[in-house]
């Protein structure tokens, strides 16, 4: 715990790595832009809103855990109220000056905030190191599993280094003495609808929320590409739009309804639902890759990669020319350039379509505790980890 004028503490290991790849995964595979340029951001109510409630399961006793040791630092147990949850990555570009947490008239409410980091500095990222103005420390460089705690006063005035390459991961969560500003009972009253036991398949958002321009007015729609699309493209992997074979589809629409994945002149003809469908698979076989067993391939399983066709290249290519404008800028806003992984070769087809049944297995599991969960949930109007019976 630092001095008494700048109340903080930095823990590390606080977050387990496989609780970091976790939240990596929901990240990547469900992440729009955010609220600064360069940095993408996933809100539970997103995810929520997209169809993936079962997402909010891994946050769950990360939150009460954060929670509980803010409490007992600062010595204010029982008086806080989760304000904010959610996951924040800053790519290249992305930087924030001097400030308080606290800064607007409408974040007055924010008593504390943690910030968890999720990868680490030069391993998966440079630059982006948080700065205190005052006190010690006056700088961090975070490893995976790190959390940072402090006030959201102006006793911990900090700001983070523009980011320089690869993309620096987070948790971030603001705490409130207010309950008016409490972030559960938001969320409870969107889960209330949360009623199927059926597997949920991912609804996109509207497509300007994935629209990533480097300019921040988004002023320049002739560079850009959509954030979705380039995740995938960045694992290797192409979007053949099934709606894009019919003309009179307008070109916004495509990633909104069936697709398959294509890969190095082939194409897994296994249909996905739409583009967030698709992208959660991959970021799921990307994620668990070295525990999917592909040794003993079965024959329908090869049988779903298919040589593709000239056309369906067209259809491939047609997509990219409007979602894709600019492939080097996925890779300078994305990509790593010191990382020693070559992702784009370490994944193939036949693995996304194993991937797909482990996906399923995965989802069932997190919404069958959600829904088991949802009941003392709503009767305590509080979102926290409830034992099984």
């Amino acid at each position: 715990m630092s001095e008494k004028e700048h109340p903080r503490l930095i823990l590390h290991n606080f977050l387990s790595p496989a609780e970091c790849k976790e939240l990596e995964f929901i990240h990547k595979s469900s992440s729009t832009i955010g609220y600064r340029p360069n940095v993408f951001s996933t809100t539970l109510s997103h995810l929520i809103a997209t169809n993936s409630p079962h997402l909010i399961i891994p946050f769950v006793s990360i939150r009460e855990r954060l929670k509980e040791k803010i409490e007992e630092t600062f010595g204010c147990e029982y008086e806080l109220f989760i304000e904010f949850t959610g996951l924040i990555s800053w790519c290249k570009g992305a930087s924030i000056g001097w400030h308080s947490d606290d800064n607007r008239s409408y974040l007055k409410q924010r008593d504390f905030a943690a910030v968890c980091y999720l990868n680490s500095y030069e391993k998966d990222f440079i630059g982006g190191l948080f700065r205190f103005q005052s006190g010690e420390p006056v700088t961090v460089a975070p490893s995976a599993g790190d959390v940072i705690m402090y006030t959201a006063d102006d006793r911990n005035i900090h700001s983070v280094d523009e980011v320089t390459d690869g993309e620096r991961l987070t948790l971030a969560l603001w705490f409130s003495r207010d309950s008016s500003h409490e972030e559960d009972s938001k969320l409870l009253s969107r889960l209330s609808q949360c009623t199927s036991h059926e597997v949920c398949l991912p609804l996109p958002a509207s497509t300007n929320m994935y629209w990533f321009c480097p300019h921040q007015d988004g002023s320049n729609q002739n560079i850009g590409f959509d954030v979705c699309v380039a995740r995938l493209h960045l694992l290797g992997f192409d979007v053949h739009s099934l709606q894009g074979e019919d003309h009179s589809t307008d070109a916004s629409e495509q990633l909104m309804g069936p697709l398959q994945l294509a890969k190095g002149g082939k194409l897994l003809t296994r249909k996905f639902a739409n583009i967030l469908h698709a992208l959660q698979v991959v970021q799921f076989y990307h994620w668990k890759a070295s525990e999917l067993v592909t040794s003993n391939v079965e024959n329908d399983t090869l049988e779903e990669v298919k040589a593709m066709s000239h056309s369906q290249l067209e259809t491939i290519n047609a997509l990219k020319s409007v979602f894709l404008l600019d492939e080097n800028l996925v890779a300078t806003t994305f990509g790593y350039s010191c990382s020693g992984e070559d992702r784009k070769d370490s994944l193939d087809l036949t693995g996304i379509a194993l991937a797909v049944t482990s996906w399923e297995e995965y989802s069932c599991k997190l919404l069958k505790e959600l829904l088991s969960s949802l009941p003392q949930w709503k009767t305590y109007q509080t979102i926290h980890k409830v034992e099984s019976d």
